[in-house]
């Protein structure tokens, strides 16, 4: 089980779509920083793909005002919660 994140905008960058290529059913996502804007409504960068949970980081999804713009499909958490993730999971792939 991989704990995969993301940082940069999918718009911009290609990190999400090199991420979604590798992603397995037991893995799960991380949006942090730019990330974040693959979590909103109606982006077609390929999050549907995605089989296991997906979160964004709340203080980024907030310092970009999108609060109220998330595809219902994504958890926002704290990084408390991010740090669980990070033992829950037995690798982190950080995509740049």
């Amino acid at each position: 089980m991989i704990l995969h994140t993301v940082n940069k905008s999918p718009l911009q960058h290609r990190a999400l779509g090199s991420c979604l290529q590798f992603i397995g059913s037991d893995d799960g996502l991380v949006l942090l920083e730019d990330g974040v804007y693959a979590a909103i409504t109606g982006v077609d960068c390929g999050l549907d793909r995605v089989e296991g949970p997906v979160f964004a980081i709340a203080a980024d999804v907030s310092a970009r005002g999108l609060q109220d713009r998330l595809d219902e499909a994504v958890t926002v958490i704290d990084y408390g919660r991010f740090v669980e993730l990070c033992t829950q999971f037995d690798t982190i792939k950080a995509w740049s």
